[in-house]
């Protein structure tokens, strides 16, 4: 099989999700170049990782015909959609109107995997994102990602702690205030640790609360605010410890190999938290995340922390 696309939009915790397969593509058809179709952040991230050999940008208007029926598609989104042996897509794509249009562009074979997890299944999310891999016989035994960055090489742990205090929903937040308490209290902790503080998009508005409660408090810290995706996953492979909640970034931490303690409330872990074997997972007992007490989590994050 000599050329393969893989459709996948999402956010960033859908992609690295999905990266098990992508990377079970690569290891059961080592010959074949396989391309991404999503957002460019993530595209940027498994090109890095050596995980993809190209790939598009899903936001272009030109591509906007292939959801409607009957319509004109591009010539040149055609062209391209034409040029794969195997085009495997994530598409949500309920009235089939996506996959009628690529045959008309000319597609030779598409694999439709799963759009959306299910979440009663009880099954992880990467390895039922795999399972339509299972067409071409190509079997996920192991669900947890890894990211190596292509320079990163023999990568030297530095004393420092990346702290991620936001996420995609409101629910799965931790309060914030415990967030800044946990900050200072680890770095004044016997071995002095500086802090990665990461924030973006979904911490506007408060990432500068963070900071200058941080500063106030004369906390030696980083602000990675809004970094992109390959910057970050490059800092975080560095760091000792990372906290967080379920979120992208989580998973990206979980990836790049680096020991994490994330706190989950309404999501299950069982289908949710990174599969990598050095996360652990803070779960609350009534799915709320204020039923999260500090003292649980700053006494287990300090006790990783002297261990390290």
């Amino acid at each position: 099989m000599g050329k393969i696309l893989v459709i996948r939009g999402g956010a960033i915790g859908d992609f690295i999700l999905t990266l098990p397969a992508i990377s079970l593509l690569r290891d059961g058809l080592p010959d074949a170049r396989v391309d991404i179709l999503g957002y460019k952040p993530v595209i940027d991230l498994a090109a890095r990782a050596g995980l993809a050999d190209g790939g598009r940008c899903i936001e272009h208007g030109s591509l906007a015909g292939f959801f409607a029926p009957g319509s004109e598609l591009d010539q040149q989104w055609c062209e391209y959609f034409s040029g794969f042996d195997l085009i495997i897509s994530y598409l949500h794509d309920p009235n089939g109107f996506f996959r009628q249009n690529l045959m008309r562009a000319g597609a030779r074979e598409l694999l439709e995997g799963i759009s959306k997890v299910d979440v009663s299944s009880g099954v992880h999310a990467a390895r039922q994102l795999a399972k339509v891999l299972e067409n071409i016989a190509l079997f996920l035994e192991d669900p947890a990602p890894s990211v190596c960055l292509s320079d990163q090489g023999n990568v030297t742990s530095e004393n420092r702690v990346a702290i991620h205090p936001g996420s995609g929903g409101v629910v799965k937040n931790w309060r914030l205030e415990d967030w800044i308490r946990l900050g200072e209290e680890i770095a004044g902790h016997d071995n002095n640790p500086a802090l990665l503080l990461i924030t973006g998009e979904a911490e506007e508005g408060k990432h500068e609360e963070v900071r200058e409660a941080l500063m106030a408090a004369g906390v030696v810290f980083e602000n990675a605010h809004n970094w992109p995706l390959t910057k970050l996953g490059k800092a975080l492979a560095k760091c000792r410890l990372f906290l967080g909640h379920d979120s992208g970034i989580s998973h990206l931490a979980a990836a790049t190999g680096i020991p994490c303690f994330l706190l989950f409330g309404p999501t299950d872990p069982a289908i949710w938290a990174p599969a990598n074997k050095q996360v652990e997972v803070l779960r609350s007992k009534t799915g709320r995340m204020s039923d999260i007490a500090y003292r649980d989590v700053s006494k287990r994050a300090i006790e990783l922390l002297s261990c390290l």
